[in-house]
């Protein structure tokens, strides 16, 4: 019989952290999730996804993104994405281009409903819950977080002491839009290329 020593005072331990044994996915095939209970969810992306979202949101820095939730059945048809997401960041000054700390502290909702189309044509109707879309195979947290992310964010951050009034955009014969108005199609323009070219990737990696 192997005889088990106690470790004396001095030696090496190595300690097991909650890291080494859970995995938390950042993908979920709609197919593979329960249809009973929700799936939570909490997605903290490393120091290099950080770097590259936000260079593609214009950001000087983004100290920190949270995204936890969960996914859980509606009927037969349907899945409901609830969370919350925060994040430290720091724009640069739309006048004077210096650092202009952000913090966001949002929450997050997405209706996913099998057999939904998507819209097409010139005219379009803007449904009254703008959080629908259609069922995707794969629930890509990394995007729900950068579009959440990117409409959070102020359009045109402005340092103390800068004030410039507010800006109106419109071409002849039409009816300004103020910054406002703007805001979701601006900081969503510069992601759309990436999460198009994310939706046609194979979904194998996702849980």
């Amino acid at each position: 019989m192997e005889r088990r020593t106690r470790p004396r005072a001095g030696d090496p331990v190595k300690a097991q952290t909650m890291t080494d044994s859970v995995q938390r996915p950042s993908r979920f095939r709609t197919g593979g999730l329960s249809p009973r209970k929700p799936t939570r969810f909490s997605y903290r992306p490393e120091a290099d996804e950080r770097a590259a979202l936000a260079r593609d949101l214009d950001l000087l820095a983004l100290y920190a993104l949270e995204l936890v939730g969960e996914i859980r059945p509606v009927g037969r048809d349907e899945l409901l994405l609830e969370a919350r997401l925060t994040a430290r960041a720091d724009q640069p000054c739309s006048v004077t281009l210096v650092a202009v700390p952000a913090t966001v502290n949002e929450p997050v909702r997405r209706r996913y409903v099998a057999g939904l189309e998507t819209p097409e044509g010139d005219e379009v109707e803007m449904p009254e819950d703008d959080s629908v879309e259609p069922m995707p195979e794969v629930i890509d947290l990394a995007d729900i977080a950068a579009e959440a992310l990117a409409l959070a964010l102020p359009l045109y951050p402005r340092a103390p002491g800068v004030d410039f009034g507010q800006a109106l955009h419109a071409g002849d014969g039409v009816t300004p839009l103020s910054d406002a108005d703007v805001k979701p199609f601006s900081a969503l323009q510069g992601l759309a290329e990436k999460l198009k070219a994310k939706d046609n990737s194979d979904p194998e990696d996702a849980q």
